[in-house]
């Protein structure tokens, strides 16, 4: 009777062990969920990134303002009439 029992034993061993460790298993699908998670994030980032980028574009093809606002913020450039100031800042 001690030997029949023994081998149920192992076979149930072997039967658990794909479940758990094999190529399908509970902690492979985990680790799968994790990684899913981790993307879905990243995802998600670069979605909204990429609707301010067309937000964007989209301004710049529409008119002026918007070529003009980086024209002056980023260059620095003034209108013809204007005149420009600019204040020198205190260092700490």
């Amino acid at each position: 009777m001690k030997w029949p029992t023994w081998v149920l034993v192992a076979l149930l061993i072997l039967l658990q062990y794909p479940l758990w460790l094999g190529k399908g298993g509970l902690l492979r699908v985990h680790e799968m969920e994790r990684q899913v998670a981790d993307q879905r994030a990243l995802n998600q980032k670069l979605e909204t990134r990429n609707a301010s980028q067309e937000a964007e574009v989209r301004d710049l093809k529409a008119g002026y303002d918007a070529i003009e606002e980086r024209a002056r913020y980023e260059l620095g450039l003034v209108k013809e009439g204007e005149v420009f100031v600019q204040t020198p800042q205190k260092k700490p």
